[in-house]
């Protein structure tokens, strides 16, 4: 039974470091990739994400910060909001009108990232990370970071925080 227990551990370790790392690059790229900051934030405006400069800051520090937290299970249902935040407005401005799948810039790849961050939530990091290390010996904590109350913030959080920032801040571009 144990070598199941850490098998699922490592499922988890391996889950998140992919969906952590993958987040983290879409954030490293926005600062330093093609376009920098200043193209992003010209896109951010073209998309009606206004003021350009101020998301292209918030969405590539939460990428960042978002991803890094997943893969290193720290403080895990936090950063899963951040995911469920990034990807709603994602989704929302930018893939919606083109359908589900990828393969035509639809938000299919949008969904898997927020599900996958909030399934983690769910399950708890695993043996494998910060939060384990930290907080397995304690209770006071240690029950928000997974089961219902993972869930619940990772997913609650994140809707809040991504219906938050399109109602603020979203004003579609006039066609």
């Amino acid at each position: 039974m144990v070598a199941t227990n850490y098998a699922l551990d490592f499922g988890l370790l391996l889950l998140r470091v992919v969906l952590g790392l993958t987040m983290a690059a879409h954030g490293y790229n926005k600062f330093f990739g093609g376009g920098r900051i200043a193209g992003t934030a010209a896109w951010f405006e073209s998309i009606g994400m206004k003021p350009g400069v101020l998301h292209a800051r918030l969405a590539a520090t939460t990428e960042i910060a978002a991803g890094l937290g997943l893969a290193a299970g720290l403080l895990t249902p936090v950063p899963a909001a951040g995911f469920v935040a990034l990807m709603l407005v994602a989704a929302w401005t930018v893939h919606r009108r083109n359908g589900f799948f990828i393969v035509k810039e639809g938000w299919e790849y949008n969904l898997v990232l927020a599900t996958g961050a909030v399934a983690i939530a769910a399950t708890g990091a695993g043996r494998f990370s910060l939060d384990y290390l930290l907080f397995k010996d304690t209770c006071d904590l240690s029950y928000l970071l997974y089961g219902w109350c993972g869930l619940a913030i990772g997913l609650g959080l994140g809707l809040l925080g991504g219906i938050g920032q399109l109602a603020i801040f979203y004003r579609p571009p006039a066609k």
